[in-house]
């Protein structure tokens, strides 16, 4: 009965032209990779379209839960529990919608067959040239909107990129093809123009915590893992340097990192009205705020902690956490408390604005079991990428370490989507040595008289 279901299965898939094979997934993993810039419902077209593949060409002999995909699965489960204990049941279970792809992205790679690395090599190649197309597109929509009298802002931050999908979010899907073409072999002349036209770009982003490990990543690779020669890496890294200081030099992200260090008080607006710029820790100590106290990145992220301890102290959330996406109700309650600047028509206020750091958010909505998970998939994903000695991979677990201490990555849904398909996509994929031995049997294979290939 098994086998006739499995074959009513394939039967199906190579009628509508979906013949099982490796292709396809990774054509419909670039596919769902792709879309995440785009509208949620695109993306979640091509999630399903993977999903549903994934189930009708499924095999019980490949079938196969392994430790690392299994952790997201859990953080969702967690997710799910949470609606017991929550404090807006409602709100819980609307986001659990959100979250979905915890479950049903890692259970799709469980499902497949593992990926041999030239497979991942396809879909980062893929998702890299999606990359440089949208940053084309969004250049030339910046450079249009100049003509029109936009000012230059239009080509820096959330401007260049939109407020919907973020520049902090979107810089962090560029550094993931930046560092592809920089550690791809036998570089084209394109490869090296995509190269330094996504550098370019994530400088005109001008998110200061990307551009930090992006510049610190780069730099490593040249001193440690790149196959030129010393006087070629020293090179390098003094040009690469070079490009780094003229255009940050020349770009909005030169004012956005000496806000962080300006004095404490200053003159601003038409008004003079005197702004004053809280420190680290008066962010931390001080027991009231007015409405023109300014909170830099650090002194914001500093009073978010404080106030993530407050709760911990009042309430009882240790082991359960408030519920899924429930925290920000008790983040404007201790706003409010402190008295920091409140929501106008232009701004929104600081009691209106999550806690930008996954770490604490997770702790806050689920508990120390979620936090836990979060960093246990952080962990696992460090481990195994300097296991493999794959830069790529390494990049990309040390940007999401850095990324989850300023934003909460895991509770948007670019943010889930981009993390988890990378992490099941790097993680789960076919041991070096296992997919060697399967291709050089599927190379002999091929030259022989009667052959049968090699199941990867």
């Amino acid at each position: 009965m098994a086998n006739i279901y499995n074959f009513s299965r394939n039967a199906l898939l190579k009628r509508i032209g979906l013949a099982p094979g490796k292709k396809l997934i990774v054509f419909f993993i670039s596919a769902v990779l792709l879309t995440i810039p785009l509208g949620y419902v695109y993306n979640s077209v091509a999630i399903i379209l993977f999903v549903l593949y994934s189930v009708l060409s499924a095999q019980k002999q490949v079938f196969s839960l392994r430790f690392p995909l299994v952790l997201p699965m859990l953080l969702f489960g967690l997710m799910v529990l949470s609606v017991a204990w929550s404090i807006d049941s409602q709100n819980t279970l609307k986001a659990l919608s959100k979250e979905a792809p915890l479950l049903f992205i890692p259970l799709a790679f469980c499902l497949n067959r593992r990926l041999p690395r030239r497979c991942v090599h396809d879909i980062l190649n893929n998702y890299s040239i999606g990359i440089c197309l949208y940053c084309f597109y969004f250049l030339a929509r910046a450079v249009v909107r100049y003509v029109y009298g936009g000012g230059t802002d239009v080509f820096f931050y959330h401007e260049l990129a939109t407020n919907d999908i973020n520049a902090i979010y979107f810089s962090a899907l560029v550094s993931v093809a930046l560092f592809w073409f920089l550690v791809k072999k036998s570089k084209t002349f394109w490869n090296y123009i995509a190269l330094l036209f996504l550098l370019a770009f994530i400088i005109l982003l001008s998110s200061k915590t990307i551009i930090i490990i992006d510049v610190l990543l780069v730099v490593s690779y040249y001193l440690f893992y790149s196959p030129l020669k010393p006087w070629a890496k020293a090179t390098a890294v003094i040009v690469f340097l070079g490009l780094i200081g003229i255009g940050g030099y020349n770009s909005k992200i030169k004012g956005r990192i000496v806000e962080e260090f300006r004095p404490n008080i200053e003159k601003a607006g038409t008004d003079m009205s005197v702004i004053h710029n809280v420190t680290i820790h008066e962010a931390w100590n001080a027991p009231n705020f007015h409405q023109n106290d300014y909170f830099n990145g650090i002194a914001f992220r500093t009073y978010q902690v404080r106030i993530f301890t407050e709760m911990i102290a009042e309430d009882p959330i240790f082991f359960t956490g408030y519920g899924l996406n429930t925290s920000m109700e008790k983040i404007e309650e201790k706003g409010n408390e402190h008295t920091v600047y409140q929501s106008s028509d232009e701004n929104i206020g600081y009691n209106k604005m999550n806690f930008h750091n996954q770490y604490v958010e997770a702790f806050a909505d689920l508990g120390i079991f979620g936090f836990l998970l979060v960093v246990a998939l952080l962990v696992i994903n460090i481990k195994n990428a300097v296991k493999s000695k794959d830069f790529v991979h390494i990049a990309f677990a040390i940007v999401m370490i850095a990324l989850f201490l300023t934003e909460s990555f895991l509770w948007r849904q670019r943010g889930v989507v981009f993390f988890t398909v990378f992490y099941c996509l790097f993680n789960g994929l076919l041991p070096k040595d296992l997919s060697k031995i399967n291709h050089e049997k599927n190379s002999h294979n091929r030259s022989g008289r009667f052959f049968r290939i090699t199941s990867l």
